[in-house]
Protein backbone atom coordinates (compact mmCIF):
# COMPACT_ATOMS: atom_id res chain seq x y z
CA UNK A 1 0.00 0.00 0.00
CA UNK A 2 1.20 3.51 -0.76
CA UNK A 3 1.48 5.25 2.19
CA UNK A 4 2.61 8.67 0.96
CA UNK A 5 0.52 11.75 2.47
CA UNK A 6 -1.98 12.74 -0.15
CA UNK A 7 -1.37 16.29 -1.02
CA UNK A 8 -4.05 19.13 -0.83
CA UNK A 9 -4.27 21.92 -3.82
CA UNK A 10 -6.44 24.70 -5.15
CA UNK A 11 -6.59 24.52 -8.75
CA UNK A 12 -6.56 27.84 -11.24
CA UNK A 13 -9.25 28.27 -13.79
CA UNK A 14 -7.28 26.30 -15.97
CA UNK A 15 -7.06 23.60 -13.78
CA UNK A 16 -10.46 22.96 -13.69
CA UNK A 17 -10.68 20.96 -16.98
CA UNK A 18 -8.67 18.11 -15.26
CA UNK A 19 -11.12 18.16 -12.04
CA UNK A 20 -14.03 18.51 -14.03
CA UNK A 21 -13.09 15.44 -16.44
CA UNK A 22 -12.34 13.32 -13.58
CA UNK A 23 -15.53 13.93 -11.85
CA UNK A 24 -16.87 12.37 -14.75
CA UNK A 25 -15.10 9.22 -14.78
CA UNK A 26 -15.77 8.88 -11.49
CA UNK A 27 -19.78 8.90 -11.71
CA UNK A 28 -20.59 4.82 -11.45
CA UNK A 29 -24.03 3.56 -12.24
CA UNK A 30 -25.18 2.03 -9.24
CA UNK A 31 -22.36 3.77 -6.95
CA UNK A 32 -23.67 5.64 -4.32
CA UNK A 33 -24.08 9.51 -5.10
CA UNK A 34 -20.89 11.94 -4.38
CA UNK A 35 -19.95 15.35 -6.05
CA UNK A 36 -20.84 15.24 -10.16
CA UNK A 37 -19.47 17.46 -12.60
CA UNK A 38 -22.74 19.29 -12.69
CA UNK A 39 -22.43 19.93 -9.03
CA UNK A 40 -19.14 22.47 -10.08
CA UNK A 41 -21.18 23.29 -13.39
CA UNK A 42 -23.76 24.76 -11.33
CA UNK A 43 -21.27 26.58 -9.03
CA UNK A 44 -19.91 28.20 -12.31
CA UNK A 45 -22.61 30.99 -12.34
CA UNK A 46 -20.35 32.17 -9.78
CA UNK A 47 -17.15 32.52 -12.53
CA UNK A 48 -14.20 30.10 -13.03
CA UNK A 49 -11.82 32.03 -10.69
CA UNK A 50 -14.65 31.96 -7.85
CA UNK A 51 -15.34 28.63 -8.85
CA UNK A 52 -11.55 27.31 -9.02
CA UNK A 53 -11.06 29.20 -5.42
CA UNK A 54 -13.57 26.92 -3.97
CA UNK A 55 -12.25 23.52 -5.58
CA UNK A 56 -9.68 21.16 -3.64
CA UNK A 57 -7.70 18.44 -4.83
CA UNK A 58 -6.18 15.58 -3.03
CA UNK A 59 -3.60 13.95 -5.19
CA UNK A 60 -0.51 11.17 -4.52
CA UNK A 61 2.71 11.11 -7.27
CA UNK A 62 0.78 13.50 -9.54
CA UNK A 63 -2.89 11.56 -9.54
CA UNK A 64 -5.62 13.42 -8.11
CA UNK A 65 -7.62 10.65 -5.84
CA UNK A 66 -10.69 12.93 -4.25
CA UNK A 67 -12.01 16.86 -5.01
CA UNK A 68 -13.82 18.66 -3.10
CA UNK A 69 -16.04 21.93 -3.40
CA UNK A 70 -17.13 24.24 -0.82
CA UNK A 71 -19.80 25.06 -1.33
CA UNK A 72 -20.67 28.30 0.73
CA UNK A 73 -18.36 28.80 3.64
CA UNK A 74 -19.39 25.82 5.72
CA UNK A 75 -20.45 23.16 3.45
CA UNK A 76 -17.36 20.41 1.78
CA UNK A 77 -19.04 18.41 -0.85
CA UNK A 78 -16.73 15.13 -1.95
CA UNK A 79 -15.91 12.77 -4.54
CA UNK A 80 -13.25 9.83 -4.31
CA UNK A 81 -12.00 8.20 -6.73
CA UNK A 82 -14.31 5.08 -6.54
CA UNK A 83 -10.74 2.66 -6.48
CA UNK A 84 -9.69 4.93 -3.43
CA UNK A 85 -12.26 4.81 -1.06
CA UNK A 86 -10.94 2.58 0.77
CA UNK A 87 -7.74 4.07 0.58
CA UNK A 88 -6.69 4.72 4.39
CA UNK A 89 -4.19 7.40 4.65
CA UNK A 90 -6.06 9.60 2.17
CA UNK A 91 -8.95 9.09 4.04
CA UNK A 92 -6.94 9.77 7.32
CA UNK A 93 -5.65 13.00 5.64
CA UNK A 94 -9.31 14.20 3.94
CA UNK A 95 -10.37 13.88 7.65
CA UNK A 96 -7.48 16.33 9.21
CA UNK A 97 -7.64 18.82 6.10
CA UNK A 98 -11.70 18.91 6.33
CA UNK A 99 -11.85 21.01 9.45
CA UNK A 100 -8.68 22.79 8.75
CA UNK A 101 -8.84 25.80 7.18
CA UNK A 102 -5.05 26.53 6.97
CA UNK A 103 -5.42 23.39 4.75
CA UNK A 104 -8.22 24.88 2.49
CA UNK A 105 -11.06 23.75 4.68
CA UNK A 106 -14.12 24.08 6.98
CA UNK A 107 -13.47 26.90 9.23
CA UNK A 108 -13.72 26.65 12.98
CA UNK A 109 -17.74 26.02 14.45
CA UNK A 110 -20.96 24.30 12.86
CA UNK A 111 -19.65 22.97 9.02
CA UNK A 112 -21.48 20.08 6.71
CA UNK A 113 -19.61 17.68 4.75
CA UNK A 114 -21.16 15.34 1.70
CA UNK A 115 -19.05 12.26 1.45
CA UNK A 116 -19.77 9.17 -0.39
CA UNK A 117 -22.14 6.37 1.40
CA UNK A 118 -19.21 3.16 2.60
CA UNK A 119 -16.48 5.59 1.87
CA UNK A 120 -13.89 5.12 5.08
CA UNK A 121 -13.68 8.73 5.27
CA UNK A 122 -17.44 8.40 6.89
CA UNK A 123 -16.48 5.90 9.47
CA UNK A 124 -13.25 8.49 10.22
CA UNK A 125 -15.20 11.83 10.52
CA UNK A 126 -17.67 10.23 13.17
CA UNK A 127 -15.06 8.94 15.28
CA UNK A 128 -13.93 12.73 14.85
CA UNK A 129 -16.82 14.07 16.21
CA UNK A 130 -18.73 14.28 13.33
CA UNK A 131 -22.64 13.38 13.70
CA UNK A 132 -25.05 12.47 11.53
CA UNK A 133 -27.09 15.58 10.46
CA UNK A 134 -29.25 16.65 7.26
CA UNK A 135 -30.68 13.50 5.62
CA UNK A 136 -30.82 13.24 1.95
CA UNK A 137 -32.75 11.50 -0.48
CA UNK A 138 -31.25 10.42 -3.21
CA UNK A 139 -33.54 9.73 -6.65
CA UNK A 140 -32.68 7.77 -9.44
CA UNK A 141 -34.49 7.11 -13.21
CA UNK A 142 -33.18 4.71 -15.40
CA UNK A 143 -32.81 6.02 -18.91
CA UNK A 144 -32.60 2.44 -21.31
CA UNK A 145 -36.20 3.27 -22.15
CA UNK A 146 -37.64 6.42 -24.14
CA UNK A 147 -39.41 8.86 -21.33
CA UNK A 148 -43.04 9.61 -21.40
CA UNK A 149 -44.24 12.92 -22.97
CA UNK A 150 -43.70 16.05 -20.56
CA UNK A 151 -47.26 17.04 -21.17
CA UNK A 152 -46.31 20.41 -21.25
CA UNK A 153 -44.38 22.32 -24.05
CA UNK A 154 -40.15 22.63 -23.09
CA UNK A 155 -37.61 24.92 -24.47
CA UNK A 156 -34.19 24.62 -23.94
CA UNK A 157 -32.83 28.37 -22.77
CA UNK A 158 -30.21 29.76 -24.58
CA UNK A 159 -28.43 33.37 -24.33
CA UNK A 160 -31.97 34.75 -25.92
CA UNK A 161 -34.11 33.57 -23.03
CA UNK A 162 -31.48 33.47 -20.30
CA UNK A 163 -33.54 35.82 -18.31
CA UNK A 164 -36.48 33.62 -18.83
CA UNK A 165 -34.86 30.72 -17.07
CA UNK A 166 -33.41 32.93 -14.06
CA UNK A 167 -36.64 34.67 -13.49
CA UNK A 168 -38.30 31.08 -13.14
CA UNK A 169 -35.43 29.84 -10.77
CA UNK A 170 -35.78 33.24 -8.55
CA UNK A 171 -39.69 32.50 -8.49
CA UNK A 172 -38.99 28.86 -7.36
CA UNK A 173 -36.55 29.65 -4.88
CA UNK A 174 -36.89 33.17 -3.46
CA UNK A 175 -33.22 34.07 -4.38
CA UNK A 176 -32.49 36.98 -6.18
CA UNK A 177 -28.66 35.74 -6.83
CA UNK A 178 -29.24 33.97 -10.44
CA UNK A 179 -29.60 36.27 -13.06
CA UNK A 180 -29.02 36.30 -16.57
CA UNK A 181 -25.56 37.25 -16.67
CA UNK A 182 -25.05 35.06 -13.91
CA UNK A 183 -26.70 32.44 -16.26
CA UNK A 184 -24.04 33.36 -19.06
CA UNK A 185 -21.06 32.60 -16.67
CA UNK A 186 -22.61 29.75 -15.87
CA UNK A 187 -22.86 28.50 -19.76
CA UNK A 188 -19.32 29.13 -20.65
CA UNK A 189 -18.11 26.67 -17.95
CA UNK A 190 -16.49 23.84 -19.08
CA UNK A 191 -18.98 21.44 -17.65
CA UNK A 192 -22.04 23.21 -19.77
CA UNK A 193 -20.39 21.56 -23.04
CA UNK A 194 -22.91 18.21 -21.51
CA UNK A 195 -25.77 20.37 -19.98
CA UNK A 196 -28.72 22.10 -20.86
CA UNK A 197 -31.36 24.35 -19.14
CA UNK A 198 -35.04 23.50 -19.92
CA UNK A 199 -37.78 25.54 -19.28
CA UNK A 200 -41.70 24.35 -18.97
CA UNK A 201 -44.43 26.58 -20.51
CA UNK A 202 -48.09 26.46 -19.85
CA UNK A 203 -51.37 27.00 -22.03
CA UNK A 204 -51.10 30.67 -21.89
CA UNK A 205 -47.39 30.60 -23.25
CA UNK A 206 -45.95 31.49 -19.75
CA UNK A 207 -43.00 29.83 -18.68
CA UNK A 208 -43.67 28.19 -15.55
CA UNK A 209 -40.73 25.46 -14.43
CA UNK A 210 -37.33 25.36 -15.27
CA UNK A 211 -34.25 22.70 -14.75
CA UNK A 212 -30.63 22.39 -15.83
CA UNK A 213 -29.21 19.07 -16.17
CA UNK A 214 -26.00 17.86 -16.50
CA UNK A 215 -24.33 14.53 -18.37
CA UNK A 216 -21.16 13.17 -17.31
CA UNK A 217 -20.50 11.15 -20.45
CA UNK A 218 -21.83 8.60 -22.15
CA UNK A 219 -22.88 5.66 -19.93
CA UNK A 220 -22.79 7.54 -16.53
CA UNK A 221 -25.55 8.86 -14.38
CA UNK A 222 -26.79 12.62 -15.50
CA UNK A 223 -27.27 15.25 -12.73
CA UNK A 224 -30.69 17.45 -12.06
CA UNK A 225 -29.49 20.73 -10.35
CA UNK A 226 -31.52 23.08 -9.79
CA UNK A 227 -35.11 22.02 -10.75
CA UNK A 228 -38.02 24.31 -9.79
CA UNK A 229 -41.69 25.53 -10.60
CA UNK A 230 -42.21 29.14 -10.36
CA UNK A 231 -44.75 30.22 -6.94
CA UNK A 232 -47.66 31.15 -9.25
CA UNK A 233 -47.64 27.58 -11.09
CA UNK A 234 -47.34 24.87 -8.02
CA UNK A 235 -49.73 22.17 -7.36
CA UNK A 236 -50.44 21.89 -11.48
CA UNK A 237 -48.33 19.14 -12.39
CA UNK A 238 -45.61 21.03 -14.29
CA UNK A 239 -43.13 19.74 -11.74
CA UNK A 240 -43.81 16.50 -12.63
CA UNK A 241 -43.56 17.50 -16.77
CA UNK A 242 -40.14 19.42 -16.09
CA UNK A 243 -38.66 16.65 -14.31
CA UNK A 244 -39.74 14.21 -17.40
CA UNK A 245 -38.33 16.76 -19.74
CA UNK A 246 -35.14 16.79 -17.13
CA UNK A 247 -35.28 12.93 -17.66
CA UNK A 248 -35.48 13.58 -21.61
CA UNK A 249 -32.57 15.56 -21.92
CA UNK A 250 -30.43 13.72 -20.14
CA UNK A 251 -31.38 10.40 -22.33
CA UNK A 252 -30.44 12.74 -25.27
CA UNK A 253 -27.06 13.12 -24.25
CA UNK A 254 -26.07 9.56 -23.57
CA UNK A 255 -26.67 9.69 -19.58
CA UNK A 256 -27.48 6.31 -18.04
CA UNK A 257 -29.31 7.06 -15.86
CA UNK A 258 -31.12 10.67 -14.03
CA UNK A 259 -29.71 11.03 -10.42
CA UNK A 260 -30.43 13.75 -7.71
CA UNK A 261 -30.08 13.97 -4.30
CA UNK A 262 -32.68 16.67 -1.91
CA UNK A 263 -33.33 17.02 1.95
CA UNK A 264 -35.74 14.32 2.98
CA UNK A 265 -37.53 17.29 4.96
CA UNK A 266 -38.37 18.89 1.56
CA UNK A 267 -41.16 16.26 0.67
CA UNK A 268 -42.61 18.23 -1.70
CA UNK A 269 -39.56 17.70 -4.05
CA UNK A 270 -39.04 13.74 -3.00
CA UNK A 271 -43.27 13.67 -4.36
CA UNK A 272 -42.31 15.87 -7.72
CA UNK A 273 -39.53 13.32 -8.52
CA UNK A 274 -41.25 9.84 -7.93
CA UNK A 275 -44.19 11.73 -9.90
CA UNK A 276 -41.71 11.83 -12.94
CA UNK A 277 -40.28 8.44 -12.63
CA UNK A 278 -37.54 8.33 -10.35
CA UNK A 279 -37.33 5.87 -7.69
CA UNK A 280 -36.33 6.76 -4.11
CA UNK A 281 -33.30 5.27 -2.03
CA UNK A 282 -32.33 4.71 1.66
CA UNK A 283 -31.57 8.87 3.35
CA UNK A 284 -28.26 9.73 4.21
CA UNK A 285 -27.89 11.87 6.41
CA UNK A 286 -24.12 14.43 5.80
CA UNK A 287 -21.73 15.13 8.39
CA UNK A 288 -22.11 17.44 11.02
CA UNK A 289 -20.43 19.65 13.39
CA UNK A 290 -21.56 21.75 15.43
CA UNK A 291 -20.59 25.39 16.48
Amino acid sequence: MNRKVPEVATPDAAGLSAVVDLLGHWQVEGAPLQLHPGDVGWYWRMGAEATAAAVRTWSRDGRILAVGLLDGARQLRLAIAPEAQHDLALARQLAADAGNPRRGGLPAGEAAIEAPVGAVLRDLLAADGWDAGVPWTPLRRDLSDPVEDPGARIEVAGPDTAAVRTAVHRSAFGRPSFTAERWGALASGLPYAQARCLVAYDDADQPAAAATVWSAGDGRPGLLEPLGVGTGHRGRGFGRAITRAAAAALRDLGASSAVVCTPSSNVGAVSTYLSGGFTDGPAVPDLHRGG
